[in-house]
């Protein structure tokens, strides 16, 4: 009995065997200390940073010509677009309003513009007598010697943005607005060459003289006005006509 129990006090006090006691893990930083111990491992990283290095100076320089080649590039683009043939001269001179037919020397001007601030005979001179009525006269009246038809012509570039034909006192009238606001209206007309929302150049024919009911006395004529935009108030047409 008392053997028994030796026994099994020796298998108790015996240690486990197991894999784990017989071969214990290694730590990390032992591992770390066996590989940098080796010579070849410093030189070994030494060229792996050359070469990462070398790597993104390459990688630097190439992105940088290639913006600067880019710029280049667009920046002739944006040369070639600003001074191509198609271009517009930056320092083009404005439009000078010219008169509203070929000669000014081969036509009379047969009714004034109405200026409250002329003399009391210019302002009686400028009113338009229709029925029992008189009204201001606002625009200029333009006709030959001869009473013979002229053309009229485009005082300055601009769209048509009026044209209507027969009026019942004013004739065929034509209305062009300009680039700078103002908006010149030909009445008593003939024959009318343009239509609405045509584009006109200064000078070019837009219709004939010719004769309308409001001013029957002056034959055949052309009316001539001036507004400040369309529906707006008229302005004297010899504040423009012709300035140099």
């Amino acid at each position: 009995m008392e053997e028994q129990k030796r026994d099994l006090q020796k298998e108790q006090q015996a240690p486990q065997s197991n894999e784990g006691a017989k071969n214990p893990p290694q730590s990390t930083s032992f591992t770390w200390k066996r590989l940098l111990g080796k010579k070849w491992v410093f030189p070994a990283m030494y060229m792996a940073a050359a070469a990462i290095i070398l790597t993104l100076m390459w990688v630097y320089q190439d992105y940088g010509t290639s913006t600067k080649d880019d710029l280049a590039v667009n920046s002739q683009a944006v040369t070639d677009n600003v001074s191509g043939p198609e271009s517009l001269p930056t320092n083009a001179a404005p439009e000078k309003m010219q008169w509203p037919f070929a000669d000014k020397n081969e036509l009379d001007v047969v009714l004034q513009y109405f200026d409250k601030n002329a003399s009391n005979e210019a302002r009686q001179a400028a009113l338009v007598e229709y029925g029992d009525e008189f009204t201001p006269h606002m625009g200029m009246d333009f006709s030959r010697p001869d009473n013979e038809p002229f053309d009229v012509l485009a005082v300055m570039s601009g769209k048509v943005t009026a044209v209507e034909k027969n009026h019942p006192l004013v004739g065929n009238l034509v209305e062009i607005t300009h680039s700078n606001g103002l908006v010149s209206v030909y009445q008593s007309l003939g024959e009318v060459h343009v239509a609405k929302d045509d584009e006109v150049k200064q000078g070019d024919v837009i219709a004939k003289a010719g004769r309308n009911e409001l001013e029957k006395e002056q034959g055949v004529h052309l009316h001539f006005e001036l507004r400040q935009g369309q529906d707006g108030p008229a302005v004297n047409p010899e504040q423009y006509l012709g300035q140099e």
